[in-house]
């Protein structure tokens, strides 16, 4: 009888790192689904190449896509946080802080400062989503509220670019304040005639929602940008009926009034300056 001989020779292995892509060169769009090389939607300012869908952009980002390159100057940077409650659920405040300020962003939940859009001097305030979601403490209100007055004190417009999940419940009753605090400190600004313009990204809710987000002489947002107080699922429970399609997305609150206009990312500092000369000339 004959025998097969078998080949003892070893299969060849493929080399999985060898041919693997380095981490972070694909990015897979949640809107679409098209995975794209990162860097094009880098370069097309954090904006999926295929369906225009508005990735998040960190404060530092849209201070430099908003401002004339140079002329930022920031106030109020030290400013922190303080844990006086010595608040505790997983984990203490003070160490939801501390991680937060290690991440190297910014020491709070917002930048604000001074720069030119198109030569026009503003003050801009721009949240940071990626500081505890972007929300709303002590630190953050106050902020804001020097931000306005530095616009009072130079008569020049003021700009807040909202990302927020809404009042920091670390601080309890004084995060909820800030919301009155703001609120009328712009009021100051609209009894001088001084212009306020509110940048709404995704997502603006909460307590911003409720108090400055909405304020402004002009509400402009990004395509799609999540805006509302409490979420979807807390208002179905809460009515017991089926919210519409699209609800509390840009375009919804365009339809209905409490959106001025939604403009692309690419247009938003054109756009701005053309808003900012109107109601300059208008002033004059």
């Amino acid at each position: 009888m004959s025998w097969f001989k078998r080949n003892k020779a070893p299969m060849a292995v493929k080399d999985e790192k060898k041919g693997k892509a380095p981490e972070g060169l694909w990015t897979k769009c949640p809107s679409c689904g098209e995975t794209i090389i990162t860097k094009d939607i880098e370069d097309n300012l954090n904006v999926c190449t295929k369906c225009s869908h508005h990735f998040r952009i960190s404060a530092r980002q849209r201070i430099d896509l908003l401002l004339d390159e140079g002329s930022f100057q920031e106030f109020d940077a030290g400013m922190v946080s303080v844990d006086f409650l010595e608040f505790k659920d997983s984990k203490s405040y003070q160490s939801r802080i501390d991680a937060a300020v290690a991440k190297g962003g910014s020491k709070d939940a917002i930048i604000c400062g001074q720069g030119t859009v198109n030569g026009l001097q503003v003050e801009l305030s721009v949240f940071d989503f990626a500081f505890m979601g972007g929300s709303m403490g002590s630190v953050v209100g106050e902020k804001i509220t020097r931000s306005i007055e530095r616009a009072l004190a130079s008569k020049s417009p003021a700009i807040i670019v909202s990302a927020s999940g809404g009042a920091r419940m670390q601080e309890s009753i004084l995060s909820l304040m800030q919301m009155a605090k703001t609120s009328a400190a712009l009021a100051k600004m609209k009894a001088e005639g001084l212009p306020f313009v509110s940048i709404l990204t995704d997502p603006t809710t909460g307590g911003g929602t409720a108090s400055f987000a909405m304020l402004g002489d002009v509400n402009m947002a990004e395509p799609k940008a999540l805006i509302g107080f409490a979420g979807p699922r807390v208002i179905e429970q809460t009515i017991r009926a089926k919210l519409p399609e699209g609800f509390q997305r840009a375009e919804y609150l365009l339809d209905h009034g409490m959106v001025d206009i939604i403009v692309e990312r690419k247009e938003m500092k054109a756009t701005l300056s053309r808003l900012l000369g109107m109601f300059s000339r208008k002033a004059a």
